[in-house]
């Protein structure tokens, strides 16, 4: 591989380092998955060959469990989905998607070894399964699927012990990934990807990874010098060090010692109060709206699961209420209200008040996140989208480009997300000169547009990301 190679991290175990000098936006490795499957919440909705979501989709004939677009589709992704479309029928129905992806794996192991590309810088054999720190609640619900592999697993297939199906299952648990659908927006499946299983954790990473047309795509937050070892976030940044600790340790079992973590950097920005004409709020208040606001998102997410989007509204609109003057507009709770809060008011069409809050939001991220962070620029896009959609079109546009910029950095000029800001940039671009030159004229010409619009809900607020790509348990 070019630009990248194997070594022993101090502390970490095996790790990937930089062989040659790269830049931002530069693609180490692109890599397919040695095996993925759909979500089964999503089966029925997802091109069980190419992950694209379909209205209307081909059931396969035999099984009736698999779905394709169409006969092209089926066609490619009947290699993989033969031995899995006779285990089905037989077992009666189709097992969970951790022993849907472990049966993959296992049977293309079977014909074509644990390295299926010279590419490919580690066998399966060698990743690790952390059965050994797994909890006894976890543990149960991984015995249960071990003896359903054991069930489904074809009795003309070649057998396997239970150590050997235990480290497949190990390995899926803390190494698989997420894969999405074709506009990069929501995770519908999940895949095992060898190299990237390779690439160690930092809470300040100097890469990134996305999805991009079936294959992921290690890509360089900045500069990277020959010899330096290439990591990536396991977890949102968007926490506290010590919720950031514990949430590497429940899910991927190590004690992160980043600098970012040992050092808290940022933590007190992250739980800021407000300062009021130079007076700074006392600690036992903001520590009161701190609890408050945490309890509050709670409820939210529960009415936000349910579809309640009046009752998140009004949950949101308290806490905004109580959160005035007390948190600093750094403060995660507060980002965390005006994020859900932006989104949920635009799906209701209710672009004006949704743009004031996205932009709250993105000016805190702008002081936390890491300049080319994937999830600043999903943000920032989203924010832009928001005040264009209000009629704002300065704002709309600078936003845009800012978000274009980051995203050539962490998704490329030929993702799908990137290809949709670019034509949404000339949009705002063109609209603008036309606002600049005539701005009653350009409102005008907008209300008029709008009005010809039949009228239409926004897409459904999702909490997927870029920054849930990395399974959990």
């Amino acid at each position: 591989m070019e630009f990248v190679e194997v070594f022993d991290s101090p502390g970490k175990g095996r790790g990937l380092r930089a062989t040659k000098e790269v830049w931002a936006g530069d693609v180490l490795f692109a890599e397919p998955p040695f095996a993925s499957v759909v979500f089964d919440s999503q089966a029925s909705s997802i091109c069980h060959s190419c992950f694209r979501r379909q209205e209307k989709l081909q059931r396969c004939g035999q099984c009736r469990f698999a779905q394709y677009c169409d006969k092209t589709c089926q066609r490619a992704g009947w290699e993989e989905h033969k031995l899995e479309c006779a285990a089905i029928k037989t077992y009666g129905k189709a097992p969970s998607e951790n022993v849907r992806l472990a049966a993959r794996i296992l049977w293309r192991m079977d014909k074509q070894g644990s390295v299926v590309s010279d590419n490919q810088l580690t066998t399966l054999e060698d990743l690790e399964d952390h059965i050994c720190d797994i909890s006894e609640d976890d543990l149960k619900d991984f015995k249960v699927d071990i003896h359903n592999f054991l069930d489904y697993w074809p009795r003309n297939s070649k057998p396997h012990t239970v150590d050997s199906v235990s480290h497949i299952l190990g390995v899926i648990n803390c190494n698989g990934f997420m894969v999405s659908d074709q506009r990069g927006l929501q995770a519908v499946g999940v895949g095992l990807f060898p190299n990237l299983c390779l690439v160690n954790h930092d809470c300040w990473p100097n890469c990134t990874v996305i999805l991009n047309n079936g294959k992921i795509e290690l890509r360089a937050l900045g500069k990277i010098s020959a010899g330096e070892e290439v990591t990536v976030a396991y977890v949102d940044y968007l926490n506290v060090s010590e919720d950031r600790r514990r949430l590497l340790k429940q899910q991927y079992f190590f004690d992160c010692t980043c600098e970012h973590c040992t050092e808290k950097t940022k933590d007190d920005l992250k739980m800021a109060g407000a300062e009021v004409d130079g007076v700074k709020v006392p600690e036992d208040k903001v520590k009161e709206i701190t609890e408050f606001s945490r309890q509050k998102l709670e409820t939210m997410e529960k009415a936000r699961i349910e579809a309640n989007y009046n009752e998140v509204v009004k949950i949101c609109r308290e806490c905004v209420e109580k959160q005035e003057n007390v948190l600093a507009d750094t403060h995660i709770y507060h980002l965390r209200v005006c994020c859900t809060l932006s989104e949920v008011l635009s799906y209701l069409q209710f672009f004006e008040e949704a743009s004031e809050y996205a932009r709250r939001m993105v000016d805190g991220y702008l002081k936390l996140y890491h300049p080319n962070n994937a999830q600043l620029g999903m943000a920032t896009m989203r924010a832009g989208v928001t005040h264009w959609q209000a009629g704002f079109i300065e704002v709309a546009h600078g936003m845009i480009c800012k978000a274009f910029a980051i995203l050539m950095i962490t998704h490329g000029p030929t993702h799908p997300i990137t290809k949709d800001l670019e034509a949404m940039r000339m949009q705002t671009e063109m609209e603008l000169r036309m606002f600049q030159q005539n701005e009653y004229v350009y409102h005008s010409m907008r209300e008029a547009a709008l009005k010809n619009q039949p009228m239409r809900m926004m897409a459904e607020p999702t909490n997927e990301g870029i920054k849930n790509l990395f399974r959990r348990k």
